[in-house]
Parts: structure tokens; C-alpha cells; sequence
């Protein structure tokens, strides 16, 4: 039997997808028929940007299962006609991408680089930086991102702590959980690297509470999501020197206003939402080894819990 997909990614997206999805479904023994031009009332599944998802998922009544083409479903999560498996994208090439750019910045702050790079005075100020064993990182969330991320600094010598709201035990990572356990991972950490989703128990997780239970002139990097963190309680926190600096990817509105405080902040770093990207090449192997799954019976990879939103 042919199977209908239906890609419903943003517009332009399909080009960069079809030989990829098609290359993978053919390898996966899955026999389809893929493509923005599917009919809704025959599509079996339904492959999705998530911003630019579906509203009503009754107008697809043969919807088997939905798949994102990323990792976050704040967008999808939660939708009352949503009555089928929800997937969301775990991808090697996005998880790779994400362990590089947290890396690089972590280095970047630890090493102190900035110093040298933005210096346009001839000042000899030779200050050697700690080594990376003497240095509390913490990574907010060890989900599939978090965890790689964690492993990639603990391998580096960090000292690395990570939070998630359900326990978890990961080797080189000090793994904390629930309420009291976020204060333990925050508390004087030195660079803090946010990987949460978007759920109404991790909005503004980062407040001027927690901000004060790290280091004082400590660094925030987040590339998880823009809610995540009080804007202005942390403009206030750069301003009074709690915070030392914020390496910000991900913003409550996107594009960042040109007139938002961040900025002209001389301790925020912006960058234009790039930590991290889906790779077609390596996505397409995801997707069509869950609708593998799923017409075989078997239960799919990465399945949303409805309830906690991710």
C-alpha cells in the first residue's frame, strides 16, 4: 500500500527536503507517495513547520501521526483537535549543530576572548584564565540537546551540572531535578546554557531570583528559547553586574525589534536565531524511520506528552 505524506513545512522548504525524504523512504522500505501536494483528506501523515503549523487537524481525517521538522512543538502541544501522535524532531545534525555553537560561546566566555577581540587599546593585561575543571557550568534542561551539549563540556574538563524537572543520571554530569534541585544547579554557576522547551512551568525560569543564586558576573547563553528568560529582570541583573554578560539566540519576538534594549546592551551578545539548524539530509532518516514505525506497528521515536508539552 502506498502510504500519503503530506509535507506542510513553510513555504520554500520542500526543495531542500524531497530528495532527501524520498532517498530515505525508499531506504526504509516504506513505499509513499510525499509532498506538498498530498490531498488532506488522503494524508496518512503530516509533516510540519511548527510555526507555521495547522490550526484544525480534523481536516485531516485519515491523519495517522504528525511529525515536526524541528525540535520545539510549543506551537503544535496542546491543540485540542490534535487527536494522533505528535513526533518531534530529535536529529543528529541538529543535535551536532547545537553541541558546536554551545561550545564555542561557553570557550568564548570562559577564555574571556571578548577582552582580547573588542580591545582597540595597545594594553598588555596579561590574565590567564582558570582552567575548565575550576569552572561550574550548568545546562538547563538534559533533554537530547541538554545531554549532548553537557557531555560535550564535561569531556572538555568542565565542571558541568545539569537540571531537568524528572530525575535523570548521566555520567560526568552532575544531574539535579524539581524546585530544589534548579537552586542547587544554579547556585554559583559561572556560565548557564539554557536548553528548556517552552512549557508554562519554564517561562521566565530565569528571574531575578535565580539569577542571584549564581556567581556574581556570571554568564547567560541561551539558545533553547526566548520565554525562557525575564527580559527585564535581566537587563536590570547586567546592569547591576549580577550577570556579567548574555549571549542571546532566541528571543520572545523574532526578528528582534531593532528598538529592543538587547541591542544597545553593551554585555548582551545577539545572534540571529543560528545555534542551530535542521539538516534535511539527516531529518529525512528521522522521519522516515518513524512512519516506518508507525505503519509497522511499533511505537514512534520522540513522541510529545501532551500533558507536560514536550
Amino acid at each position: 500500500m502506498t502510504v500519503k505524506v503530506l509535507f506542510a513545512g513553510r513555504a520554500g522548504l520542500w526543495d531542500s527536503y524531497e530528495t532527501h525524504l524520498k532517498t530515505a523512504l525508499a531506504a526504509a522500505g516504506v513505499e509513499a507517495e510525499i509532498g506538498p501536494q498530498v490531498d488532506p483528506q488522503e494524508a496518512r501523515y503530516l509533516l510540519i513547520s511548527v510555526k507555521d503549523a495547522p490550526q484544525d487537524y480534523a481536516a485531516f481525517p485519515r491523519l495517522r501521526a504528525v511529525q515536526t521538522l524541528s525540535a520545539g512543538v510549543e506551537h503544535v502541544a496542546g491543540n485540542p483537535t490534535l487527536r494522533v501522535p505528535l513526533a518531534r524532531l530529535v536529529d543528529t545534525g541538529l543535535t551536532q549543530g547545537m553541541v558546536e555553537w554551545c561550545t564555542g560561546h561557553v570557550l568564548r566566555h570562559h577564555l574571556g576572548m571578548d577582552a582580547q577581540i573588542t580591545r582597540n587599546e595597545p594594553i598588555w593585561d596579561p590574565k590567564v584564565p582558570p582552567l575548565a575543571w575550576s569552572r561550574k557550568v550548568t545546562v538547563l534542561g538534559l533533554g537530547a540537546l541538554g545531554q549532548a551539549v553537557g557531555e560535550a563540556l564535561a569531556a572538555l574538563g568542565f565542571e558541568v551540572h545539569g537540571w531537568s524537572r524528572s530525575p535523570k543520571s548521566i555520567a560526568g554530569i552532575t544531574c539535579h531535578h524539581g524546585d530544589e534541585g534548579l537552586k542547587s544547579a544554579l547556585q554559583g554557576a559561572e556560565i548557564v546554557v539554557l536548553l528548556l522547551p517552552k512549557t508554562a512551568a519554564t517561562e521566565n525560569v530565569i528571574n531575578a531570583q535565580s539569577m542571584a543564586q549564581m556567581a556574581r558576573g556570571a554568564v547567560i547563553i541561551n539558545p533553547g528559547r526566548g520565554p525562557l528568560i525575564d527580559d527585564e529582570a535581566l537587563i536590570a541583573a547586567l546592569d547591576e553586574g549580577q550577570i556579567g554578560h548574555a549571549t542571546l539566540d532566541v528571543f520572545r519576538a523574532e526578528p528582534l525589534p531593532q528598538a529592543h534594549p538587547f541591542w544597545a546592551h553593551p554585555n548582551i551578545t545577539v545572534t540571529p536565531h543560528i545555534a542551530s539548524e535542521t539538516r534535511p539530509e539527516t531529518a529525512a532518516q528521522v522521519v522516515a524511520e518513524n512512519i516506518r514505525r508507525s505503519e509497522a506497528g511499533e511505537e514512534m521515536l520522540h513522541l510529545v506528552d501532551a500533558a507536560r508539552g514536550y
